[in-house]
């Protein structure tokens, strides 16, 4: 008997509710089937999760390496105008 009023009390008056209510909704015998749909969805909406992860990350190390390759372009621009600023410079003295 105590062992029964233990149990309530952990699981709640609102649990014991709505777990009378399913079962008055659905009967027995539905109640795998729902139980069924809804580990379908859990899954799905899981896989969906992980793809979506998944192609952020990637769209993020894509923009990450955009990012690294527009500097080095940057830096490469600077070097090279510098080089043919020093190249002017170096003709215009030698003329």
């Amino acid at each position: 008997m105590n062992t029964t009023l233990l149990f309530l009390n952990a699981i709640g008056p609102e649990m014991i509710l709505v777990f009378f209510a399913i079962l008055l909704l659905f009967g027995g015998k539905k109640i795998p089937e729902l139980m069924r749909g809804i580990g379908k969805g859990i899954r799905e909406f899981n896989t969906a999760k992980g793809s979506l992860e998944q192609e952020l990350k990637e769209g993020m190390k894509e923009e990450e390496q955009r990012e690294k390759d527009a500097r080095e372009l940057r830096e490469l621009r600077e070097r090279e105008a510098r080089r043919q600023k020093e190249e002017s410079f170096i003709t215009r003295d030698n003329d």
